[in-house]
């Protein structure tokens, strides 16, 4: 092999190397023949992750992220007690767990001002706030692309007519837009669930709280619904753009002329080679959704039985001047990590997925190799 196909690896390159086989691997267990025709490609995720692991900044958040998508899939089997257990309750004594500062009888970290256990209402809290990413991004970016396609292809009055719709939402403060949806569809939202046993079960499994408390989740429900009208118009002003720039190149012309359908074109063509800023987007709104989803619920403040991190806050906050600081500074800063944990992902994934700064960074490590070689001979 020479020196110019020869990478310097690190530890984390073995695991990148590893895991791209792995997923190799399955993808020819449906089509056979993919990893032959789509060598280029596999070589190109190859250096995405090299890139990735020299990066310290994208690890980090990259770790940070994860960490909250497993303490939010596991924290309510890892928490130490229910949501709702209360040590004044469990104990019957009031004046030593009411508002108990960290440590207190085995509260690691507190209770609260119904003498509740602080950690497993932040583990608890963390499903809640995964819960309400994992519902709201995937429609949310959906609707939006959807709309940037059609008009950034189609063009004139569609375009016209599709943008014009996008800036009436744009006009409007995105947080207080969310705020009036959200406080008028939590009575029909709860409405709903009252009514129906299926959606019950499907709130207490999903948002992991006890069925009789899946009515209290209605609240949440209507702040991701609300995110739902509101968070579409930045996905559908970056595609417009970018379908813009994609719609007069050689390929789509092609695409024309072999007969093939504009919904066909735009989905199975325009789309995979405007993702990237798409992915990149989409990463950084994983802490907005959190952030904007517990500012939401900081500002209704009527959860008292759920465990979602904002309306945790909003609870504690009224301590806070009695010297209880552990009601605020712990959620606060369970908000703090995860949403800095995606928005430093997000940031090099960026440089990531930028051809330039990949090829720079595949010539250092070719470079470096090279040299080597030379000293040796």
């Amino acid at each position: 092999m020479s020196a110019e196909e020869v990478y310097e690896k690190k530890i984390l390159d073995r695991f990148s190397d590893a895991l791209i086989a792995f997923i190799v691997k399955i993808i020819t267990l449906f089509k056979k023949d993919w990893a032959k025709k789509n060598k280029s490609r596999i070589d190109e995720w190859r250096l995405m992750l090299y890139a990735l692991n020299r990066s310290p900044i994208g690890i980090a958040g990259l770790v940070l992220g994860l960490g909250f998508v497993i303490i939010g899939i596991i924290g309510p089997w890892i928490a130490p007690h229910s949501y709702d257990f209360s040590y004044i309750m469990a104990t019957g004594k009031f004046k030593e767990y009411y508002l108990a500062p960290p440590g207190t009888g085995g509260a690691l970290l507190g209770t609260d001002d119904l003498g509740r256990d602080l950690l497993s209402l932040l583990l608890y809290g963390a499903r809640v706030s995964l819960m309400a990413t994992v519902l709201v991004l995937p429609i949310g970016i959906t609707i939006g692309i959807i709309i940037g396609l059609v008009a950034g292809y189609y063009g004139g009055a569609v375009d016209e007519i599709l943008m014009r719709l996008t800036d009436v939402f744009l006009a409007f403060p995105g947080l207080i837009l969310a705020l009036a949806f959200s406080s008028a569809l939590t009575q029909r939202i709860a409405l709903a669930i009252a009514h129906s046993q299926f959606l019950t079960s499907l709130i207490s499994s999903l948002f992991g709280v006890k069925p009789v408390d899946a009515l209290n989740v209605a609240p949440v429900l209507s702040i991701i619904v609300a995110l739902w009208i509101v968070w579409w118009p930045g996905y559908a002003r970056m595609t417009r753009g970018l379908t813009l720039q994609e719609k007069n190149n050689v390929y789509v012309e092609a695409s024309k002329a072999l007969g093939l359908s504009s919904p066909a074109i735009m989905f199975r063509h325009i789309l995979p080679n405007i993702l990237g800023p798409i992915i990149v987007m989409m990463t950084l709104d994983i802490g907005g959704v959190i952030l904007t989803e517990a500012g939401l619920s900081f500002l209704m403040g009527a959860m008292v039985k759920i465990p979602d991190w904002g309306a945790i806050v909003q609870a504690g906050s009224q301590y806070l001047v009695q010297g209880k600081w552990w009601l605020v500074i712990f959620p606060g800063l369970a908000i703090l990590i995860s949403v800095l944990g995606w928005n430093l992902f997000g940031d090099s994934l960026r440089d990531i997925l930028d051809p330039r700064t990949r090829r720079s960074i595949e010539f250092k490590i070719k470079k470096k190799k090279k040299m080597e070689e030379g000293e040796e001979q």
